[in-house]
């Protein structure tokens, strides 16, 4: 199995269990799922000693259900919510972006990337660039667990079919680990 971490911030943002295509030479994309999770469902230890009260779902507010994306789960990515004011605006993202290129280009150069893929990278990355902010408005915005700022931002958007949800992620932005 291949993990990808981001290249800036050294987070896990996505497995080879995904489906992942390339598109444009500098970008992947990948289909997710979205579901129900509930807010305090973690895994229970075999053997471990369940609670005398036993599972009564409505105290405390425990029990709520949220959705989520699996690649937001399974990696503890943190999600950019605009009602909660965190999703930067479309220049802050702007900004964002061409300070992500040079440093990911920094990062080419100093692992000692051949020089085609430095290449490839410089020359596809603005159309990237510009397909990504002429679409924006309609990405979620996720960060990695770090929530380093200077890292790869993960875009989620839905598929034609209106109910598929797929990330969008920076091809150069990751170093493979297998596992």
């Amino acid at each position: 199995m291949i993990i990808y971490k981001d290249i800036i911030s050294d987070d896990e943002v996505l497995a080879d269990t995904y489906n992942i295509k390339e598109v444009d030479g500098v970008l992947y994309e990948c289909d997710c799922r979205k579901y129900l999770k509930r807010a305090n469902e973690d895994f229970q230890l075999e053997g471990a000693n369940p609670s005398a009260e036993g599972d009564d779902e409505d105290a405390g507010g425990e029990g709520e259900a949220v959705m989520v994306h699996d690649i937001e789960d399974q990696f503890r990515l943190v999600w950019l919510k605009t009602e909660e004011g965190l999703k930067p605006s479309k220049d802050q993202f702007k900004a964002h972006l061409k300070a992500y290129m040079k440093k990911v280009l920094a990062k080419l150069q100093e692992k000692g990337a051949p020089e085609e893929e430095i290449e490839a990278f410089k020359k596809g990355a603005p159309g990237a660039v510009k397909k990504i902010l002429g679409n924006y408005d309609n990405y979620d915005v996720l960060m990695g667990n770090s929530m380093n700022g200077d890292a790869m931002h993960i875009l989620i958007d839905f598929r034609e079919d209106g109910v598929t949800p797929y990330a969008t992620l920076w091809k150069h932005g990751l170093v493979e680990m297998k596992v």
